[in-house]
């Protein structure tokens, strides 16, 4: 059933449809990374063991460069560590073996159950930002057109929603990068925010490299002293959860200095009036003392930030992952905007996005707020458009529903089957060990996945699905680059694609038609329903992504701007003519820094800030079944500082307990003096009882409903040796 019906057509011009192989290179298929959002280019080929990855130089974004993730990710295609059939919870409570047709036909019936009992909000769906846009397209139509809920959310959430929003309030639209990552190298500063480029995107740190071999300098912003920050001209080490307090000093520095560019502020922005106040409410010495960053770095960091002839700030999670994310974010946009350092070439503001289709994956319908093209599901216009293209009546469509923690806090509740695709929410969601309850008390539960991971090991069906090299589908990457993820090997015979799942249970659930399972013929469909909405696709097709290396949205069908070939034109670089607001002025916002939803107390007297480490990636669930990334990086840790580790009588290697209002984790030891003596930290790949997230705070962004990942007050002890025995 692999590749269903031929699709394409139009001016598309077909590259690889479902099932077929395309011709590339010399022995090789030409396509991208599963894992993070660089999608970087790589060459999949025939080895004496199995498939292995080759460098691709051509690719512009990583230009040949690999991680060790990507370099090995062939090894998850392997049979031994990976799903090769469906699985269904018997009588004796354990997964068994099962028949497509029996799994399929459990979940359509537990699907339906739950609706005839609970009615249509009682059925959810929770996706996933590595799905590729044609499979976070399908699940957003399943669950509007098929189920009819209104509950449908996605792992993206939890990534970088709360610069989503700030960009909307700032720009009028939303793409983590408004120009390509080549332009970092060519700026000519660079403040770098809670980001650990050397670790989850190491191809990525060439710009940074090149950057400083052209002149230019690095300010990294980070509680800790990672391998990023090493490379760093000025480091500044905050306070966990003071990254808001840090934008609107160096802001006021800017104020005081006068260093503002009034002639962008008067000709391209609003709202400066209203934004000046809290600036000047936050001067230098009140920004040591909140932030721990001493006066004449503040002052270093205005001046190479100024002094350069253009400058960028980018943001990634830890200024993001914040109960005031969605505020801090829209400070350093401040920054930018009252410096003339936006909307020209070589500058601007920029957040660079985690997970591989985190930007893609929001764009077309999995947020609960969302239809594709980024239109808003509550704009009367915008479902009116959608609807004709999926042929139903807009007051079919359901409304807005619950952020991703909000719907994993429902679940039991309000909530009583899940249908979960690409997401592992027990290792993944902040309050672990409680949403893994909430799980639990589902009535029914139906996991899509590649691996038997922490969540699917809890379903009543598990689906195996295929994964990047066994499909075709596009992602869009952190540059709001549209690239073509190529299919390269056939699946197992017992594996099927979620776009197959997704047809087939559309069909037991009374649809049809709609639901194709070539991924190209998907493809067309979202671009019309794209098409005119802020994130337009309609002028991409296969062919042309493929023949450019990628094409940047928007890219409108009718634009006016065309290429030479009379192609409609992509647009890389965004808002050098204007912003897309009705005015086209970029919108100051007023904000004013407010303590962490979390502070430490004498109870708990030290932050914990969460992160990843550089051979592990998100939950781990498929890298920690890869044997060279295993034996780098074997478990959790606790990394506290050595006057620290002094105090509680801890040594390198002996487990600590850390300890929240949530609960309790246990990991080893491991002393270091590139951490602030106030703050632990624990990298989230790992399940069991150094699960880092068992301890994270849900408290959310009341914008962007982003849990406060990056910052908690916690306990730190020692695990005495009668516990251990």
């Amino acid at each position: 059933m692999h590749g269903g019906e031929s699709g394409g057509g139009g001016e598309s011009g077909a590259v690889s449809g479902g099932g077929a192989q395309p011709e590339s290179g010399a022995g090789g298929v030409d396509t991208h990374c599963p894992y993070c959002a660089l999608q970087c280019g790589m060459t999949l080929r025939a080895g004496a063991d199995g498939p292995e990855v080759v460098e691709r130089t051509a690719f512009p974004v990583n230009r040949g460069a690999l991680c060790g993730k990507g370099r090995t990710s062939a090894e998850v295609l392997s049979t031994a560590v990976r799903l090769t059939g469906p699985l269904v919870r018997g009588a004796d409570g354990a997964l068994a073996p099962a028949s497509w047709e029996e799994a399929l036909d459990r979940v359509a019936a537990g699907l339906l159950r739950v609706r005839a009992e609970h009615g249509r909000d009682a059925v959810g769906v929770f996706g996933g930002g590595g799905l590729t846009n044609e499979k976070a397209y399908a699940l957003g139509k399943f669950a509007r057109v098929v189920l009819r809920t209104s509950q449908i959310d996605y792992n993206g959430r939890f990534c970088m929603s709360s610069a989503a929003v700030a960009h909307q309030r700032a720009f009028g639209l939303d793409r983590g990068l408004p120009f390509p990552l080549a332009d970092v190298s060519a700026t000519g500063c660079v403040i770098l925010v809670g980001s650990n480029l050397a670790d989850t995107m190491p191809p990525a740190l060439r710009y940074l490299t090149e950057l400083k071999r052209n002149g230019g300098t690095l300010i990294v912003v980070d509680p800790r002293r990672t391998r990023t920050a090493e490379q760093a001209d000025l480091h500044l080490q905050p306070r966990p959860g003071t990254d808001l307090a840090l934008a609107l000093g160096l802001l006021h520095l800017v104020v005081a200095e006068g260093r503002l560019d009034t002639g962008f502020i008067a000709g391209r922005t609003a709202g400066w009036e209203r934004t000046l106040p809290a600036v000047m409410a936050h001067w230098p010495e009140l920004v040591e003392r909140i932030t721990g960053v001493p006066v004449p770095q503040l002052r270093r960091a205005v001046a190479l930030f100024c002094d350069a002839p253009e400058s960028m700030v980018l943001t990634a999670r830890g200024p993001e992952q914040q109960a005031k994310g969605t505020d801090t974010v829209s400070a350093w946009i401040n920054l930018c905007l009252a410096t003339g350092r936006a909307g020209r070439p070589l500058s601007g503001y920029g957040c660079l996005t985690g997970q591989g289709n985190g930007q893609g994956g929001r764009e077309h319908g999995q947020k609960a707020d969302q239809l594709p093209g980024y239109r808003k599901l509550d704009d009367p216009a915008a479902r009116a458009h959608v609807a004709a293209v999926w042929g139903v009546d807009p007051d079919d469509l359901p409304g807005p529903g619950r952020s991703a923690y909000e719907l994993l806090d429902a679940l039991g509740r309000d909530v009583h089957a899940l249908l979960l695709m690409g997401s592992n929410p027990v290792v993944s969601a902040p309050r672990a060990r409680h949403v893994e309850e909430r799980i639990a008390a589902l009535d029914f539960l139906a996991v899509c996945d590649v691996v038997l991971s922490e969540t699917a090991a809890m379903a009543d069906v598990v689906l195996p699905v295929t994964q990047w090299a066994e499909e075709t589908g596009t992602t869009t990457n952190l540059e709001g680059r549209v690239i073509l993820r190529r299919k390269a090997v056939d699946p197992p015979p017992g594996v099927r694609s979620d776009l197959e799942v997704l047809g087939a249970l559309a069909g037991r659930l009374g649809c049809e038609k709609g639901f194709p399972a070539d991924p190209e013929e998907v493809f067309e469909e979202l671009r019309r329903a794209s098409a005119g909405g802020p994130a337009d696709y309609s002028g991409i097709s296969y062919r042309r992504i493929v023949a450019e290396d990628g094409v940047f949205w928007p890219c409108p069908r009718d634009g006016a701007e065309r290429t030479e070939t009379g192609e409609p034109a992509g647009t890389p670089r965004l808002f050098l003519d204007r912003f897309a607001t009705p005015d086209g002025r970029a919108r100051f916002t007023a904000v004013e820094h407010r303590p962490s939803a979390e502070e430490p107390t004498p109870e708990y007297p030290y932050y914990l800030t969460t992160g990843r480490v550089l051979a592990q990636y998100q939950s781990g669930a498929q890298t920690r079944r890869v044997r060279e990334l295993n034996a780098a990086a074997p478990g959790p840790f606790v990394q506290l500082h050595p006057r620290l580790a002094a105090r509680l009588g801890v040594g390198e290697g002996e487990p600590i307990a850390v300890t929240s209002r949530r609960g309790r984790a246990v990991a080893p030891a491991r002393l270091s003096p590139a951490i602030r003596p106030d703050t632990v930290f624990m990298p989230f790949h790992w399940p069991g009882e150094g699960r880092a997230n068992t301890l994270t705070n849900p408290a959310l962004d009341p914008a962007s409903r982003m849990p406060e990942f990056k910052v908690c007050a916690v306990r730190v002890e020692r695990v005495e040796r009668v516990e251990r025995a």
